[in-house]
């Protein structure tokens, strides 16, 4: 009988590629759900890859292991790899094929051929935006084109898990909506996406939660409405003629930090047209006033420990 758990699920996962090294990644315990994004963030050698390629079953465990929809990848990785689409970084594909012709050899691993699967891969060609360029040979393509026909070839066997790593990398302003719109469609279709990416903002719109992982380590895994609302926020303003009246009401809205003309309150309580009518009804000229929040950027480096 399947088992009932249709998720990737990574359970104490330690990978270290030398005995005198520091491990790549160490107890590692992480899940990702059906019908969900969870973005990976980490600096470049916090053991992003390394996660990815594991549940990839690329890469044996040194302890550890981790599950597609309740498969062990290495001990049952044909029943694990059934579930799986992957997207690595760097695509690498026969340069002289084309990309009809890979997309239906490549279905030969699945056991898929004939003519509805044919117009099967042509439909996903014409999904990830490369109509027209059946017949091109994919050597010619662009590092973006190469990441859409790689979308594709993960798509073929029409997985539950997807594995995408930098998969925004390459790819222009058109390419990176592109690939976002397709994330939200994949996800309303029950797909488990583990996301790893440098491009925080788009991680940001998105993901469910996010997974930060620093030096192998995982520090946090919280879903993105907790990180919204939990993260620092500013009220800046800037008046003409600051008063004692004036500062002192400011001084009522949350702890205030004073520059000349210039205020900066964190955490402040109120709106910001609520603080703007009360500084007017005092006779304050406001020559700007605005709240900073957080970004997702910003909430990895505080919770990493380090400066941007």
């Amino acid at each position: 009988m399947e088992p009932q758990a249709k998720v990737i699920a990574y359970e104490g996962y330690s990978k270290a590629y030398g005995r005198k090294e520091r491990p790549a990644v160490q107890d590692l315990s992480l899940s990702v759900n059906n019908g969900e994004i969870l973005g990976l963030v980490g600096l470049n050698g916090a053991g992003k890859t390394t996660m990815l390629r594991a549940a990839a079953g690329l890469l044996l465990p040194t302890s550890g292991t981790v599950r597609m929809d309740g498969h062990d990848i290495v001990r049952d990785k044909v029943a694990a790899s059934r579930t799986l689409g992957i997207v690595p970084e760097f695509p690498n594909f026969e340069p002289s094929a084309s990309a009809l012709d890979l997309l239906e050899y490549l279905g030969g691993y699945h056991g898929l051929a004939g003519d509805a699967f044919r117009a099967h891969a042509l439909a996903l060609l014409t999904k990830v935006g490369l109509t027209g360029n059946e017949g091109r040979k994919v050597g010619t393509f662009s590092q973006g084109m190469k990441k859409r026909f790689a979308l594709a070839a993960a798509l073929l066997a029409h997985p539950r898990n997807l594995l995408l790593d930098e998969i925004l990398n390459g790819l222009d302003p058109e390419g990176i909506r592109f690939v976002r719109r397709l994330l939200l469609e994949l996800r309303t279709e029950g797909s488990a996406i583990l996301l790893s990416s440098h491009i925080l903002s788009e991680v940001e719109s998105v993901a469910d939660r996010i997974a930060v992982l620093h030096k192998g380590r995982l520090l946090e895994c919280v879903p993105l409405k907790d990180i919204y609302a939990s993260r620092a926020i500013r009220l800046r303003v800037r008046i003409r003629n600051p008063s004692p009246e004036v500062a002192a009401y400011l001084s009522s809205v949350g702890p205030v930090e004073r520059e000349g003309e210039s205020f900066s309150i964190a955490q402040p309580h109120g709106e910001v047209w609520e603080v703007n009518t009360e500084l007017v009804r005092r006779g304050a000229q406001v020559a700007e006033i605005r709240m900073d929040r957080e970004d997702l950027e910003s909430y990895f480096f505080r919770t990493i420990g380090e400066e941007p």
